[in-house]
């Protein structure tokens, strides 16, 4: 099953940090527009990730909800037609709720870097270390600590949840995500 390890930050800015990501990443950032719709799942996240041309994939992951650097582990499944999917998902799951976000995708080795634009929430930046079968979570979160200094985010706040639990949090709510 794939795994990384995750530091998620808020950034104040991030035109700001965009030319530092280019530079460790050595490349330009991809444009990624995604709608995640959250479901209600006994066990870790359940989400269906919505793309402008109409692609799609349903995620399933667990992910500790924690501020320091951390393990996720995940399927992720193509799906061809979202729209019923979703439908059929709300009926027998029942939604949480919904997270729009603009997102800039650089690589840099082993490791994804977003920029995000959440809709109602603001700029953030997510490492998400790829980790290779023999690798540890240990030199995971250590790769993701040295990208944090060299992207000079090392005492940005770090965020413990998803951007799912800070909209709940925003609307005067608690996250009814599972937390896993």
């Amino acid at each position: 099953m794939p795994r990384n390890i995750e530091i998620k930050a808020r950034v104040d800015s991030l035109d700001a940090l965009l030319p530092r990501a280019r530079a460790v990443s050595g490349g330009e950032p991809q444009r990624i527009e995604q709608d995640d719709t959250f479901f209600a799942v006994p066990h870790g996240r359940l989400k269906l990730r919505q793309f402008p041309n109409g692609s799609a994939e349903l995620i399933h992951y667990h992910r500790a909800d924690s501020a320091d650097a951390k393990a996720s582990d995940y399927v992720r499944v193509p799906v061809h037609d979202a729209a019923p999917l979703r439908e059929a998902l709300v009926r027998a799951c029942g939604l949480l709720g919904r997270v729009r976000k603009q997102r800039w995708l650089l690589l840099a080795g082993q490791t994804r870097i977003h920029l995000d634009r959440v809709e109602g929430l603001g700029d953030f930046m997510e490492l998400e270390v790829v980790l290779r079968d023999e690798q540890t979570d240990a030199e995971g979160a250590a790769i993701a600590e040295a990208l944090m200094v060299e992207l000079g985010l090392e005492a940005a706040e770090r965020l413990p949840g998803a951007y799912l639990d800070l909209l709940a949090a925003n609307a005067g709510g608690s996250a009814s995500a599972r937390k896993s």
